[in-house]
């Protein structure tokens, strides 16, 4: 089992993503994504799920025409893990590949 991150690795993992925050009330991080229009946004949630799908670690979000909102955290955990910083990363990689 993937163990949750300290306040100080959670700190240090965020200073490193660029966009991402902690979320009021819980243990997660999350960001939005502004896209072109709904197409690419439902692009960049397609090519998301399937790294999501290969890791077995899925996102929360909500796509509204071209804006995606993400919330990441790892339930078995009860937190924020290294689970959630990869994916994060694969996102703003998957994101910056289509600006």
């Amino acid at each position: 089992m993937v163990e949750r991150l300290s306040a100080e690795a959670r700190t240090d993992a965020l200073r490193k993503l660029s966009g991402w925050s902690e979320l009021d009330g819980r243990d997660a991080i999350s960001r939005s994504f502004t896209f072109r229009d709904f197409n690419e946004a439902f692009g960049f949630m397609t090519r998301v799920a399937l790294v999501a799908e290969k890791r077995d670690h899925h996102p929360e979000w909500r796509n509204v025409y071209r804006t995606v909102d993400v919330v990441l955290s790892t339930h078995d955990a009860g937190g924020v893990t290294l689970l959630d910083v990869e994916l994060a990363e694969a996102m703003d990689a998957i994101a910056a590949s289509m600006a």
